[in-house]
């Protein structure tokens, strides 16, 4: 994975378009694709672009 594609939690957030907190709250439940180095929780863009369609997906059944 490249530098590029990896994304802290405010990253993420401004690119989905929602707060950080809710970015937070929902990899603590586990909806959202992320993993943890240390206490630090990081993002992939790219998994978070499969996220987004299958939520978009969903939306439409």
């Amino acid at each position: 994975m490249h530098d590029s594609e990896r994304m802290t939690a405010q990253e993420a957030a401004d690119y989905i378009g929602c707060h950080k907190e809710t970015i937070y709250r929902m990899a603590r439940r586990g909806e959202i694709p992320h993993w943890r180095i240390g206490r630090n929780v990081r993002f992939s863009k790219s998994s978070l672009d499969e996220w987004k369609e299958h939520q978009e997906l969903q939306s439409v059944i």
